[in-house]
């Protein structure tokens, strides 16, 4: 690799480590794809008597095992039987015991959505009159952690390995098959297949703490890896590891018996064979993904699950291929301009797939407008379109280089063939050099005289040697010899501006496809819209089935570290009179922010009322409660909330509500 091809390189090398890093940063704690949307006692709600179960419904189905739910009586006992049942639907049940005492209780879940990803959370209830309690609720996200960080980084480094086994494989049996002899190309293929084996290894060792605990040291435990094995992405992953035993025999005889055919008739039968072979285990590989994941659950899953292994192969095919193809031209001495032609038509067709099935992807999980442009997963969707839309751009770049280079036959019978290493190669490499050091300085002979004068060098060296006898210098030579024309080459291929001008387009496709290839990760990883849009709407009508409560949620911001949060303020049944009044105060990822101190200020400025400040008590982490809160009358009042996280980061924000 030539001094100005190892910068650009080892840029895209960091590039790729910065995009990875920031946006597995931003998806630890990774979101949760099922969202509970109602409970049965409801959240901060205050019962006359015990009940003998608590109920939980969630968007979608979840997978739960004993000890999944958990109720936590004030002073922070487990008051539930251990034993989760389903009720039908997306309910769940956990029973209590029978004489339960007053106070505040707290519940406790940690599931696993349909599409493979942790959900937890917390709410609280009260028996009689609320209570304080003992209970703290850990901050750490479900997924979250360097647990979380490991499985997320992990899952990049699949889909990455995948993209190079299929698109490299795929380059060489559709476009060059000269490549199955070329080492770089070997090299990437199973660099490929040892990063997708390793990653899929990893992640089955890291789901069972992921899905649980989130502690490093539950990596290694042998129960949790036995629970793994028999959920739904346990099966995905193993199944996996099978299709990569066999993806380890098609690379061998690609790169081996294939390489080694000369009988045109017999590398024929053998490609088509390789193709057949190749697509099934592609595919397979492409399934694991499909089956564990976003399209195993929602709407439409049986078209769903084939579109997905389409877009996952397509993605594969493109950006694999271009992975290759940037190799290719950076560490081979040549290759065929058809082959390139080859790629770009094959490019094109993957392209053409990937918008048909993204379109219909994208359809599925974000539904509307609204959740394109107002939720995570849809702003992360129209980043990702608008890379793709780059891509394309860059890419019909390169088409036109291909172009040229397809109109310059006179360059292609200058070629030297791949690995070429005989005299005759070096003649000609030599000769090909002469002609466009000549042309590209005008005429001068003095370039041309030099140029052949080391031709004339490299064809003496070999007589005088024999003459001489010496075997250790003959075989200095013969280094020399090979080193000199492989400068020689490296020179002429790096003086063809067509071959630079494709380089550096293919170059900067890649760079990125590498975003591209991160944003699709975190995406993957991310509540999909439509499932954010659902459950707030049953979230809505539940607030309304219960009597017009009012309910607010204020951001603020107290500026200091760990600042940011949402403090939900809710008032029933917000009437004239006395009210039951709950704070949650939460962080922007939706778990209880344990602050110091809340305190509220009713304020009805058009009769000149208030503040009437309220000073609610803490019944558990990010909990606050007040009752009897009285509102003199009817009318539009300023709810003031004042926020302080720490000794000196303190705000008030306010919103106003129409109560009575």
């Amino acid at each position: 690799m030539s001094q100005t091809t190892a910068p650009r390189v080892r840029t895209l090398l960091l590039l790729l480590l910065a995009v990875t890093g920031a946006l597995l940063a931003g998806a630890v704690p990774v979101s949760a794809h099922a969202a509970l949307t109602g409970s049965d006692p409801q959240q901060g709600a205050v019962v006359a008597e015990a009940p003998a179960q608590v109920s939980l419904t969630f968007s979608e189905q979840v997978a739960m095992s004993d000890g999944s739910v958990r109720v936590l009586d004030p002073k922070g006992e487990r008051v539930d039987t251990g034993k989760t049942s389903g009720l039908g639907g997306n309910t769940y049940a956990v029973k209590l015991h029978s004489g339960l005492p007053d106070g505040t209780f707290t519940v406790t879940y940690q599931v696993v959505s349909a599409d493979s990803h942790p959900v937890a959370g917390a709410f609280t209830f009260s028996i009689g009159a609320p209570s304080k309690t003992s209970v703290a609720v850990s901050d750490q996200e479900a997924g979250g952690g360097i647990v979380g960080g490991l499985y997320g980084f992990a899952r990049y480094v699949s889909y990455a390995g995948f993209i190079l086994l299929v698109g490299g494989s795929a380059f060489v049996l559709a476009c060059w098959q000269g490549g199955s002899g070329v080492r770089a190309v070997q090299r990437l293929v199973v660099s490929g297949w040892l990063a997708l084996t390793g990653a899929t290894l990893a992640m089955l060792l890291l789901r069972g703490s992921y899905t649980g605990s989130g502690k490093v040291g539950d990596i290694f435990d042998l129960d949790l890896l036995s629970q793994v094995l028999q959920t739904k992405t346990g099966a995905a992953l193993v199944s996996r590891l099978l299709l990569l035993a066999a993806a380890a025999l098609f690379i061998a005889v690609l790169f081996g018996a294939y390489e080694k055919r000369d009988d045109e008739e017999e590398k024929g039968d053998l490609t088509f064979g390789l193709a057949i072979g190749g697509f099934v285990v592609a595919a397979g590989l492409a399934a694991t993904w499909a089956m564990a994941e976003h399209a195993s659950t929602g709407l439409q899953t049986g078209i769903a699950m084939p579109a997905d292994v389409l877009h996952l192969l397509a993605v594969a095919v493109w950006l694999g291929g271009l992975s290759t193809l940037l190799v290719v031209l950076y560490r081979t001495p040549s290759i065929e301009s058809s082959a390139v032609r080859r790629f770009s038509r094959l490019a094109f067709g993957s392209v053409a797939v990937l918008v048909v099935t993204g379109i219909y992807q994208s359809w599925r999980q974000v539904g509307t407008w609204s959740a394109l442009t107002g939720t995570w997963y849809g702003q992360l969707l129209l980043i990702k379109i608008g890379l793709v839309v780059v891509l394309v751009g860059i890419a019909w770049i390169s088409r036109r280089w291909t172009g040229r280079l397809a109109e310059a036959p006179a360059k292609e019978s200058a070629k030297v063939p791949v690995g070429a290493s005989t005299s005759k190669a070096s003649k000609a490499s030599t000769t090909s050099a002469v002609a466009k050091a000549s042309k590209a300085s005008n005429g001068s002979k003095g370039a041309k005289q030099a140029a052949k004068g080391r031709a004339d060098k490299d064809k003496r060296q070999p007589a005088s040697t024999g003459e001489g006898g010496d075997g250790k210098r003959a075989a200095q030579l013969a280094r020399q010899r090979a080193a000199v024309a492989t400068a020689r080459e490296k020179r002429l291929r790096d003086s063809d501006p067509l071959r630079s001008g494709l380089r550096r387009s293919v170059l900067a496709e890649a760079g990125v496809a590498v975003v591209l290839l991160a944003v699709t990760t975190v995406l993957t990883s991310t509540e999909p819209g439509r499932t954010e849009e659902e459950a707030k709407a049953v979230s809505a009508a539940t607030s309304e089935e219960t009597g017009g409560a009012l309910s607010l949620d204020i951001p603020f911001d107290t500026g200091g570290q760990d600042g940011k949060g949402i403090a939900r303020v809710e008032l029933d049944p917000a009437r004239v009179g006395g009210n039951d009044m709950h704070v949650f105060v939460e962080r922007a990822n939706g778990k209880a922010f344990d602050i110091p101190e809340v305190k509220i200020a009713f304020t009805l400025k058009a009769k000149d009322i208030g503040p009437l400040p309220v000073v609610p008590d803490r019944i558990a982490t990010g909990h606050w409660t007040a009752s009897g809160v009285q509102i003199p009358m009817a009318g539009n009042w300023q709810i003031a909330v004042t926020v302080r996280t720490s000794d000196i980061d303190q705000v008030t924000v306010d919103k106003n509500a129409q109560i009575g």
